[in-house]
């Protein structure tokens, strides 16, 4: 099955790159849009594009809560969330990015590991593989036209170092739009790192040989899709387009291929802070919008049609703010999703040449992933030191003090009874109480 997958997901888009003559064209051509991409129609806001006020206000907001990263996630959460279903600032999301998923840590805690990886020789097999792949990774941005320029070679370097990093995991031809994304957006050794927290924290078991957490979610998607969209799936099992269809693209690469890419770069903030809910939610809406009305359902009688539908949704339709306006309004809550899960977990068959999905091993968003490094922290760095009081043992032993035997004996008859001279006083008959106040002890 992973083998499929990878053949689906591995169309040769070297047609979009153009032959010489179109990359070396005419000045309107070659002008790049605000995210990079040559001839892009991005380069000025689209409809509903906040005004810039609102975006100083929005990045005044992300410098405060950045500078203060922990005591903002331990008391100030849901804040970060609606921003990031707001959409972080373009020119912050190089700053954000690592802090939502945690590859700050974990370049703190492994300083010199990317750049030892990236000086090691890679696996041949890999390497080779991952050449090929290079120029299918957004062949009209900026960064990735040259096959000798700064964006295939960085590419290259961190696809590299993530197989010599998971040897047992080792190249995923999903892993080169993603790698490529965080690219664009971070050095290589942040974006490594951002990967390494992606493949194994967001979506343990996507891009590994066996893919097992792949069928998983797909089993868990047409389950959602038979709760909330039942005519819709209705519609697909009739056509036979079972979510293996269409849906490791999507979740795989995150929906770099499948959206405008402003839309796709919001799906990012959102799925960084949330999880994997998002791309179920995102998923759940495009396939509304592709098959949502009768219509639409007539319109494709068969597999190939059906298939087209969910690939050519109009771009008027993908708008960020009204899209997102929609994902963030389906119903589908995290313990939903979770119950879900589980439940098709005990239906799935056991794959004879794979491992079982551990979704157990996946966490939900930025949030668990700042409590668990908390956690390791406090378990594995310094215990803090306890004071201990030391008691000095005195230079000489003293001898125990003795009680003087009193019993049956009035204190005249000790007085009288002590060595020395006589006490000198009145006779016992004129002897008053103030004498025995003016004794001195």
């Amino acid at each position: 099955m992973a083998q499929a997958l990878g053949e689906d997901l591995v169309q040769d888009d070297s047609s979009s790159l153009g032959s010489d003559s179109e990359l070396s064209g005419p000045g309107p051509y070659r002008q790049a849009d605000r995210y990079g991409f040559i001839g892009g129609s991005s380069a000025e806001p689209g409809p509903g594009q906040p005004p810039a006020d609102l975006i100083r206000q929005r990045e005044m907001k992300w410098v405060e809560m950045t500078s203060h990263w922990e005591k903002t996630m331990s008391r100030r959460y849901k804040k970060v969330k609606m921003q990031c279903r707001k959409g972080i600032p373009s020119a912050l999301r190089a700053r954000c990015w690592p802090l939502l998923c945690g590859a700050h840590v974990c370049q703190e805690n492994s300083p010199d590991t990317y750049q030892k990886l990236a000086e090691a020789p890679g696996d041949p097999q890999w390497m080779e593989t991952i050449s090929r792949d290079l120029h299918r990774q957004f062949p009209l941005h900026e960064m990735f036209v040259s096959p000798q320029g700064h964006g295939q070679q960085g590419l290259l370097q961190v696809l590299k170092a993530y197989t010599l990093y998971r040897p047992e995991q080792g190249y995923c031809q999903a892993q080169g739009p993603v790698a490529a994304v965080l690219l664009m957006h971070l050095p290589p050794e942040e974006a490594f790192w951002c990967l390494v927290q992606i493949c194994e924290l967001y979506l343990p078991g996507y891009y590994g040989p066996h893919m097992e957490a792949v069928r998983l979610d797909a089993e868990v998607f047409a389950a959602l899709l038979r709760r909330l969209l039942p005519r819709v799936h209705r519609h697909l099992q009739q056509t036979g387009v079972g979510p293996l269809l269409y849906l490791p693209e999507w979740f795989l690469c995150l929906f770099a291929r499948s959206l405008p890419f402003p839309t796709a770069l919001r799906v990012w903030d959102a799925f960084l802070s949330e999880g994997v809910k998002v791309l179920f939610r995102v998923g759940l809406t495009l396939v509304r919008l592709a098959l949502g009305s009768a219509e639409q359902r007539l319109a494709c009688p068969g597999l190939l049609e059906t298939l087209g539908a969910l690939r050519a949704i109009p771009p008027a339709q993908l708008q960020e703010e009204a899209f997102l306006a929609q994902v963030h309004g389906l119903a589908l809550s995290e313990q939903d999703l979770q119950r879900e899960i589980r439940a098709q977990l005990a239906r799935l068959p056991e794959s004879p040449s794979g491992p079982p999905p551990r979704p157990k091993a996946r966490l939900a968003g930025a949030r668990a992933i700042f409590e668990a490094q908390q956690l390791a922290r406090a378990r594995g760095g310094a215990r803090p030191e306890v004071p201990r009081i030391v008691v000095q043992p005195p230079d000489e032993p003293r001898p125990p003090r003795r009680k003087p035997q009193t019993r049956g004996k009035t204190f005249h008859g000790l007085l009288t009874r002590a060595k020395g001279p006589p006490l000198e006083g009145p006779p016992r008959s004129q002897r008053s109480s103030a004498s025995f106040l003016d004794t001195r002890f």
